[in-house]
């Protein structure tokens, strides 16, 4: 891609979709916003996954559920139900005749099993650090220390915070991404489905999983 900014701003995300880690590659300075207002029914707290009967969200329950309000880096995880049994069951059941799921299913296990996390963003930048370690992505993160408005973003910055979205009516035109096809485990049945989490595209690609990502970029 023949970026003209040098920098990227996104938002924290659960294991992010495959547009979110095409942004990890394309830019020189990568900036995760750590001090916005918690924003529901978002990336922030969900990824998307194929399962035999079609997309599935799971989803990070966090304290005070639909009431959650305040910076990010304060919102606290909620374990009131077994949540980390219930997405490892489902990310297994959905992957577990996948081309690579046992190659890397050790390196993501333990993040659905004994071990708490107390805030969404530990737990979220912990497991990215484990995605990005399996793709062989160097990539030095760095993280928000005030919040921008969008209307003051500077020049030098492209602003993904809002636009990489589950909902489709919230997502802006990204003309440097395409969603280039690779073989997913239930595509008899579905066809291919783009832009699901990056477990998606590692477990089914496995180490041609980098360039991938960077088929996807215009």
């Amino acid at each position: 891609m023949n970026n003209q900014k040098s920098d990227v701003l996104l938002s924290c995300a659960y294991l992010a979709p495959i547009q979110y880690y095409t942004k990890l590659i394309s830019y020189r300075n990568i900036y995760v916003e750590y001090c916005e207002s918690y924003l529901k029914q978002s990336y922030r707290n969900r990824t998307v996954i194929l399962a035999a009967n079609g997309s599935l969200q799971l989803t990070l329950p966090v304290a005070d559920g639909p009431r959650a309000k305040g910076p990010i880096r304060d919102i606290q995880l909620s374990y009131n139900h077994p949540w980390q049994q219930m997405h490892w069951r489902g990310i297994s059941s959905a992957y577990n005749n996948s081309p690579f799921f046992e190659y890397y299913a050790d390196d993501f296990a333990t993040f659905f099993h004994e071990k708490k996390w107390k805030f969404l963003t530990d737990f979220n930048l912990e497991i990215q650090d484990v995605v990005n370690k399996s793709i062989n992505l160097e990539v030095d993160l760095k993280y928000t220390a005030d919040y921008l408005p969008m209307n003051i973003v500077p020049d030098t910055t492209d602003d993904f915070r809002y636009s990489i979205h589950p909902k489709i009516h919230k997502q802006n035109n990204d003309p440097n991404f395409f969603p280039s096809p690779y073989t997913q485990v239930f595509h008899e049945k579905w066809g291919f489905v783009p832009n699901l989490s990056i477990l998606d595209l590692l477990f089914n690609e496995g180490p041609q999983t980098i360039n991938h990502l960077r088929s996807c970029i215009r």
